[in-house]
């Protein structure tokens, strides 16, 4: 059977056009030279992502990939403003973290954000009545509205789970859970029962509480992408604590101490920081086990050497589990917060990146000028404050980032000579 879970998918997005200005002139009878009444086109809509609290998967995106808002409406005559595009709201687990398909920096982490425009409509072109002078009082033209952003991006849920239960397959992680929390994870005595993380809310008393999540599918090799492993590992990436489930009977012919390296192994090849969070061990099935047993005795006394705490637990018979879950509550409030990953990108970076697809510019001399164009351009330069010295400079270094000084290099340009940008025009200085 087809597993069920997403937790990882990329989808393209596109925000709307700005609606066109209009031209037209005021007729009115008896009114004479009524001028130009033209109105502004309306803005694109944007594309917003927002946080939903009852989702815990990216499964409503197997089959819808693309986001495309509403373009505004074009300007009207009488001055009428166009309507402005509708905004199109996409909802995400909380944790799902934003990436650039193509760069994999990240855009925005929705951990700690309940809305985030991902994608903003276009600008609405201005209307000929704002075109008119005391020397050009019929403007037969108006703008047109700017494009509106669209990106591909990746999106990767990371659940928010401040304990994660791991362990090999069948060691009773979903049992333990199911005991514990409010979680009803499917269970059964074979391996990989479970085909996605569950999580539930452990309660401590007096409103307080933390999540738990059971990460299924770790195996040997789990870190190269062995079994389910590798698919589930990131979402242990965000837990404060971990509960690290073994086997203590040996029901299944393992050795508890050689399972403990192993899962340990396969943790600090996929993160050293996550090999390096803090651990509580989980010794199940004592309502089955043989404490006095040769592998018994050695795994407590590895725990023992390592100095890491080591619980015994019967998730059957719910021996052990309210200790347990105490202990974790008192260590949790003395570790750090949960990871909130922080964007890495620039704002040089957000203004290259938030024009996708392909960004051609163009460079060619006439009349003594060097004439710069492009479509990313023309709807870049709607973002910048030419009065403003710090706006000057963004524009600046988005322009040597994007290749365009180079390119002016590459057309023969010298300091001094004049450079045209959509009717923005500066001497050459670099």
């Amino acid at each position: 059977m087809e597993n069920a879970f997403i937790d990882n998918i990329k989808i393209y997005t596109k925000a709307g056009d700005g609606g066109d200005g209009a031209v037209s002139f005021h007729r009115e009878k008896y009114v004479s030279a009524g001028g130009p009444d033209g109105g502004d086109g309306g803005r694109g809509g944007n594309i917003v992502f927002r946080i939903d609290e009852g989702a815990n998967t990216l499964l409503a995106f197997r089959y819808k990939r693309k986001f495309i808002a509403e373009r505004g409406a074009n300007g009207m005559t009488g001055k009428k403003h166009g309507k402005n595009g509708e905004d199109v709201i996409v909802t995400v687990p909380r944790g799902t973290i934003i990436r650039d398909s193509a760069s994999g920096k990240i855009i925005a982490d929705m951990a700690d954000k309940e809305e985030f425009i991902l994608c903003h409509g276009g600008r609405g072109g201005w209307g000929n009545r704002h075109f008119a002078t005391p020397t050009r009082q019929i403007p037969r033209f108006a703008k047109s509205g700017t494009k509106g952003e669209e990106r591909e991006v990746t999106l990767e849920l990371k659940m928010l789970a401040e304990v994660g239960l791991i362990g090999f397959p069948n060691v009773g992680k979903s049992s333990i859970l199911s005991r514990i929390s409010s979680a009803k994870p499917k269970i059964a005595n074979y391996h990989f029962t479970t085909l996605s993380p569950n999580l539930g809310v452990v309660k401590t008393g007096e409103g307080r509480g933390f999540l738990a999540a059971d990460i299924p599918g770790l195996i040997e090799g789990a870190s190269e992408g062995q079994g389910l492993g590798h698919a589930f590992l990131r979402h242990v990436d965000r837990c404060r604590l971990l509960l690290h489930v073994v086997d203590i009977s040996s029901s299944d012919g393992r050795d508890p101490s050689e399972d403990f390296d192993k899962i340990n192994l396969e943790l600090s090849k996929y993160s050293e920081a996550l090999s390096e969070r803090p651990q509580i061990v989980v010794a199940n099935k004592i309502d089955s086990a043989d404490m006095e047993s040769p592998e018994a005795l050695a795994f407590i006394e590895k725990c023992r050497s390592l100095d890491l705490p080591l619980y015994f637990v019967s998730a059957v018979t719910g021996e052990g589990l309210d200790t347990l879950v105490r202990h974790a509550s008192e260590m949790l409030k003395t570790l750090p917060p949960i990871t909130v990953y922080e964007a890495e990108y620039s704002p040089e970076d957000e203004a290259v990146l938030s024009s996708a697809g392909v960004r051609e510019t163009y460079v060619k001399r006439e009349g003594g000028k060097y004439i710069v164009e492009g479509e990313w351009l023309y709807n870049f330069m709607g973002q910048i404050n030419f009065d403003d010295y710090e706006s000057l400079n963004f524009f600046q270094r988005v322009l040597s980032k994007n290749g365009v000084i180079d390119k002016l290099r590459e057309a023969g340009i010298e300091e001094g000579d004049t450079v045209s940008i959509y009717d923005f025009e500066f001497d050459f200085v670099y």
